[in-house]
């Protein structure tokens, strides 16, 4: 079976944000199909990113989709306003959400993506009842909060069941991968099912980042041969 084109989101995570312009123009300028924006509220993780100030600034320079990944209690509370702020897709954890359903038709009605992230504890079973009405599952291969983690190798038959999952109900949502993704691993993600990788550390603190997000684009095209990043 050929497989469809994946995408890569770097996360902004990894940036230097005291010149976080030239992260974004260099995300810009690159191969990367989507940002990707991790934001955290000591809460539900136990860390603190950012918030609507660093949204405004990527809404007023990136030229890609924002791919906004809200690591938040009661998400909810400000769906629309980053929406407002440019979020493409909004993405909004299972273990954070008592109603699930009425928040995905939430985020569905603002006109962006409906994304659900899943924790490396949580049983891709338990998204069921919902597959059917997000546009993206985010598998989470590391524990969330923190940049530079190891990757969970147990995410790797999460995602083949969850691929198998929706193709059995002739689904075909995004499946996005977040934690520990680089040259090493992300062929194996990629043939287990998933078609988004989202990456960190090892693009953004490569020496050639341009290098490294080519590189992991280019996997699984013919004729396809690394370059030195």
């Amino acid at each position: 079976m050929k497989r469809i084109p994946h995408l890569i989101a770097p996360s902004i995570l990894s940036a230097d944000f005291g010149d976080l312009n030239s992260t974004i123009d260099l995300i810009n300028e690159s191969e990367a199909d989507w940002f990707h924006v991790d934001v955290m509220d000591g809460m539900f993780v136990p860390n603190i990113s950012f918030g609507f100030p660093v949204m405004e600034a990527l809404q007023r320079r990136a030229t890609k989709p924002l791919d906004v990944h809200l690591m938040i209690e009661s998400p909810e509370r400000y769906i629309e306003r980053f929406r407002a702020l440019g979020a493409h897709v909004i993405t909004v954890h299972f273990e954070a959400c008592k109603h699930l359903h009425r928040v995905i038709h939430q985020i569905k009605e603002t006109g962006a993506l409906a994304g659900v992230a899943i924790n490396p504890h949580t049983p891709v079973t338990q998204l069921a009842d919902v597959l059917g009405d997000v546009d993206l599952v985010l598998v989470m291969s590391v524990n969330p909060g923190f940049g530079g983690q190891k990757f969970i190798y147990q995410s790797i038959p999460k995602i083949a069941q969850l691929r198998q999952m929706a193709t059995e109900r002739n689904l075909f949502p995004y499946i996005e991968v977040d934690g520990g993704i680089g040259q090493h691993n992300a062929e194996r993600v990629l043939q287990a099912g998933a078609n988004v990788l989202v990456s960190g550390n090892a693009v953004l603190s490569a020496e050639d980042p341009n290098a490294a997000i080519h590189n992991l684009k280019a996997i699984g095209q013919e004729g396809f041969k690394s370059i030195p990043a």
